[in-house]
């Protein structure tokens, strides 16, 4: 088993990326009971003919896969600017609801890392549950767009009355707070990274897949500088928290709407169909066009959904 889970992703690589389907044969053989030349007289699957090899940086690569690249990307870049930022939020949650002065940096320490623990219980692991059962029921597009669409209103709820929280000790606070990492999870933090291992051919795949992660890296900086500033500022007159609570929102919306505009769904499709790169050269500009997003194959039989 420990051998089949190494051979069969360097196999996929040596096919789709080296082009070698023979020595990609050999390999498999060393892990299964059966020559794959047998396997394949009974049951003859279509092999490429005349693969693609056109390089990242080319307008093929712009026409064929550009759309799918930008909309991983920028989903990956809005959702760090507001993840990042919900991090670094605790600092004020700290102040209003956690008894931190005349204690020492040690239980200081203790209260806060148990306040996390609590948050990661009761919000940030239940939405990563709430992914792993729905997203091969629903889909990825609709699950990413309904977490920006539930974080947006959470940050509404949360920044626009947000004088009412800074005088009140609240519980409904802290549920909003545990909401923004609950749909962040059960949402774009958890389908952003699966959509671009699943949407772009083999020889692109983990290329694609790292410039969308570095993006969300970009964002992660700009929205803890973002953050920072409205922290530090002290003049009450520019409401900063509001402000920086309120623009997380729209930024939110933002993801939704390019979600719905841009992104493929890549549940029901195999990884193989996505080298049919003749098929994916006729997609128009929006994808929320496309019949196949239209009506996404999600109803999954229950025995691959266990495997």
């Amino acid at each position: 088993m420990t051998a089949a889970i190494f051979f069969i992703p360097w196999c996929r690589y040596t096919a789709l990326v080296e082009n070698n389907a023979l020595q990609a044969a050999r390999d498999m053989e060393k892990v299964l009971d059966v020559s794959i030349f047998q396997i394949a007289e009974d049951d003859p699957m279509q092999q490429p003919q005349n693969p693609s090899s056109y390089p990242l940086i080319s307008m093929q690569f712009l026409r064929v896969h550009g759309i799918d690249l930008f909309s991983c990307a920028t989903t990956w870049l809005l959702l760090d600017i507001a993840f990042y930022s919900s991090s670094l939020f605790q600092s004020q949650i700290y102040k209003k609801n956690l008894d931190l002065q005349d204690t020492n940096v040690y239980n200081e320490a203790f209260k806060v890392a148990f306040f996390q623990t609590m948050v990661a219980i009761a919000a940030t692991i239940p939405g990563y549950w709430f992914t792993v059962y729905f997203i091969d029921r629903i889909g990825r597009k609709k699950i990413q767009m309904m977490g920006f669409l539930c974080m947006g209103i959470v940050y509404f709820a949360i920044g626009i009355p947000y004088h009412y929280w800074g005088r009140n000790e609240n519980k409904g606070f802290l549920v909003l707070y545990g909401l923004t990492f609950f749909f962040a999870n059960f949402g774009p933090n958890t389908t952003t990274f699966i959509v671009p291992a699943e949407l772009f051919p083999a020889r692109f795949r983990s290329t694609c897949h790292g410039i969308s992660g570095a993006m969300g890296k970009v964002g992660a900086f700009f929205g803890t500088l973002g953050f920072l500033w409205a922290t530090k500022n002290k003049d009450p007159r520019i409401k900063a928290m509001r402000i920086a609570l309120v623009s997380l929102g729209g930024i939110c919306l933002l993801g939704m709407a390019l979600t719905y505009l841009f992104t493929r769904e890549t549940n029901g499709r195999s990884l193989e169909e996505n080298e049919k790169e003749k098929e994916n050269s006729e997609l128009c500009f929006f994808r929320c066009l496309m019949d196949a997003d239209r009506h996404p194959k999600t109803s999954v039989p229950e025995e691959e959904i266990a495997l």
